[in-house]
């Protein structure tokens, strides 16, 4: 079992990530937050389980599904919330919204609106560092329904054939958007894809924060010790439809509750208390200080400022150097 300090922060990135997406979903229905939001409601052990196993050295890339990922990197909720309203105040100065968060500081190269898009990033910049002889590696998300793409592929053959240090992560909740994985592709177990690539791989229950974090820590091992790529397929689970526009006709209400009754928070929290790790003050410190935090970042986001009209091109077209666009 995790040792008390472990269990105490993996539980706390959990519920912190539960209750900004619950909070994110309500502020949408306000209409504070719009365009497309997509919701990690039932995923957070991968993402809580996996960051822990990354250095400052290290780098994320994500998908449009990421803002547990920009939180657990280290940006704070405030400058989160604030992209969410489209202000200036944002980690992306209000202009990427909530698929676009973005923080180079923390090594966090964005999410990415385009299916499998972060994957041939994630392989450019661990070709940087290897060419530069940086020691970092680079984590790669991305869901199930990027591995039907091209990129996925040649991504992980030049990763393979360069040895480059990334991690993928495959984030597989069995959807890609409303499309069952079996009705999509023919090999359902998506480690052995990456197996093909002869990249060593693992694939680990979701669900399982404990299970995430062991599965990340020796594919991060490898990477740092062998050199190379690692892949795992962490198989999990979303209890929200694919995006707020989404009206979830594909799958059954039966087989949503069927996984709800595998909450991460629920399962892992019942395991601590059971096993002594941690206390029911600890768990009920953690739900008050998520909340505290969280009523912070809305009301920084509230606060903040929208970008002025002057300043709307900046950044979108640049001057020739006769001074026309």
């Amino acid at each position: 079992m995790t040792d008390h300090d472990l269990a105490l922060a993996l539980l706390s990135d959990m519920v912190r990530v539960r209750h900004m997406e619950e909070k994110c979903a309500e502020l949408y229905g306000e209409t504070k937050i719009r365009g497309f939001l997509h919701l990690y409601v039932g995923e957070e052990a991968v993402a809580a389980g996996s960051l822990r196993a990354l250095t400052a050295d290290d780098a994320v890339v994500a998908t449009y599904r990421e803002h547990a990922h920009a939180l657990l990197r280290g940006i704070p909720m405030t400058s989160i919330m604030a992209e969410m309203f489209g202000k200036q105040e944002g980690c992306s100065r209000g202009r990427g919204g909530s698929m676009h968060l973005f923080d180079a500081r923390r090594g966090f190269y964005g999410g990415n609106a385009i299916v499998a898009g972060g994957l041939p990033l994630a392989v450019g910049l661990a070709l940087a560092n290897s060419m530069q002889d940086r020691k970092g590696i680079v984590a790669c998300y991305f869901g199930d329904g990027a591995v039907a793409e091209g990129a996925f592929h040649e991504s992980l053959n030049l990763a393979a054939l360069w040895r480059l240090p990334v991690l993928f992560c495959c984030e597989n909740n069995l959807y890609a958007m409303g499309t069952a994985l079996d009705r999509a592709q023919s090999q359902t177990d998506l480690s052995a894809k990456a197996a093909s690539y002869k990249v060593p791989t693992a694939a680990v229950d979701g669900m399982d924060v404990e299970a995430c974090h062991a599965a990340a820590q020796q594919g991060a091992d490898h990477i740092r010790t062998a050199g190379g790529p690692f892949f795992i397929e962490f198989r999990t689970y979303r209890f929200r439809a694919h995006s707020m526009f989404d009206p979830e006709l594909y799958r059954e209400k039966a087989e949503v509750e069927g996984w709800r009754k595998r909450d991460p928070i629920e399962l892992f929290s019942e395991k601590c208390l059971h096993e002594g790790v941690l206390s029911s003050d600890d768990i009920a410190a953690i739900g008050t200080a998520a909340d505290q935090e969280l009523n912070e970042a809305v009301a920084f986001a509230d606060a903040g400022t929208w970008e002025s009209i002057e300043d709307l091109e900046r950044d979108v077209l640049t001057p020739t150097p006769g001074g026309t666009r």
